[in-house]
């Protein structure tokens, strides 16, 4: 079985395309990076690294510090896929992700997006 090439690509590669995304409805850089290190407990510094590294998107999840356990809270449909009817744990964190940022994109409240009670 050949991976996803998603799982190939360098994190470094698709994380312009976050930051544009958020940018163009005029939210931050720094918002993009708070999403991520909640979603994967990277720290700030921790995230550069693995930017630097260019890890795959694969080692990027797989060597995530503390995955956040209400990120199973995140529901609906991304790229036509419901998120909670994906099966390989791999692309699910993917596409948690994925919908963290599109909820930025779409002017969703920071508390709503990281699940804050």
């Amino acid at each position: 079985m050949t991976k996803h090439r998603i799982y190939t690509m360098s994190f470094a590669g698709v994380y312009p395309h976050y930051i544009t995304k958020a940018e163009k409805k005029g939210r931050t850089k720094e918002e993009v990076d708070e999403i991520i290190c909640w979603l994967t407990g990277y720290s700030q510094e921790e995230l550069e690294r693995q930017l630097e590294k260019k890890t795959n998107m694969e080692n990027f999840f797989s060597e995530a510090p503390q995955l956040n356990s209400s990120r199973n809270s995140i529901k609906g449909v991304i790229c036509g896929v419901r998120i909670e009817e994906i099966e390989d744990p791999l692309m699910k964190e993917v596409r948690y992700l994925d919908k963290l940022i599109d909820e930025l994109a779409k002017g969703k409240a920071m508390e709503k997006i990281l699940r804050k009670p």
